[in-house]
């Protein structure tokens, strides 16, 4: 009557596979983003039950739950940028409706972890849990199939946020200032806006074009490199 996707107490997901990017593996189906169509139509609840390192494309599988619990101190985040690129698989669209617009461009353009707590009591994070998060998952299905909960799907979230025209130029130019000759942070902000200016197809297909645009830029080329080196010399250390 209802599914729980977890990992652990350490990791719920690392993400995607980084050696991956720009070969024909990435393009295999089911890839990523029809993984999330598909649970995120489902007619059972699916609730994430996130421990430890919740990171990139294993975020974005859990923002394509119908609900998600944490424990208090899980990694929740979206690095791409610092691999020159920005979410592909609805980072960009769905966090935005999770958290609203100034958190989750702070979550994208940054790159930068935050623990799950500081989301407690937004449609991020249904419940803060301790213990055994496969445990915990499975507690709070009960509760949402006893309570009947209705399936609230991310996509159909609508996002509204009167200051934004102001914050948006505002983080347009801070971005601008700051990130130099990379494309990639400013494509954020410009991404993360169609939430509020498209439909979600539309706003999903912009992304994966841009997504793609940026892998084939020399500033993304040149990050996936450095990154492959250091977990390579971590490995032969």
């Amino acid at each position: 009557r209802a599914v729980v996707l977890t990992g652990n107490a350490s990791v719920f997901s690392g993400g995607a596979d980084v050696t991956e990017f720009g070969t024909a593996n990435a393009l295999r189906e089911p890839n990523l983003r029809v993984l999330i169509d598909r649970i995120e139509s489902s007619d059972k609840p699916v609730i994430a039950a996130i421990g430890g390192i919740c990171l990139g494309g294993g975020f974005e599988l859990a923002l394509g739950c119908h609900f998600r619990v944490a424990l208090a101190d899980a990694s929740i985040g979206l690095p791409e940028v610092k691999l020159g690129l920005l979410p592909g698989a609805g980072g960009t669209q769905r966090l935005p409706r999770l958290t609203g617009l100034e958190a989750a461009l702070n979550l994208i353009v940054s790159g930068h972890p935050a623990p799950a707590h500081k989301f407690s009591g937004t449609p991020l994070i249904d419940e803060i849990v301790t213990g055994d998060p496969a445990q915990a998952g499975v507690a709070f299905a009960r509760k949402v199939i006893a309570e009947q909960r209705p399936i609230v799907r991310t996509r159909e979230r609508k996002l509204r946020d009167p200051q934004a025209d102001a914050f948006l130029q505002f983080a347009r130019n801070t971005v601008n200032a700051a990130a130099g000759n990379f494309p990639a942070p400013i494509k954020c902000v410009e991404t993360v806006a169609l939430s509020l200016s498209k439909p979600f197809d539309d706003a999903m297909r912009i992304e994966r074009e841009t997504f793609q645009a940026l892998m084939n830029t020399p500033e993304s080329r040149a990050l996936r490199h450095v990154f492959a080196a250091e977990s390579a010399a971590d490995e032969s250390w």
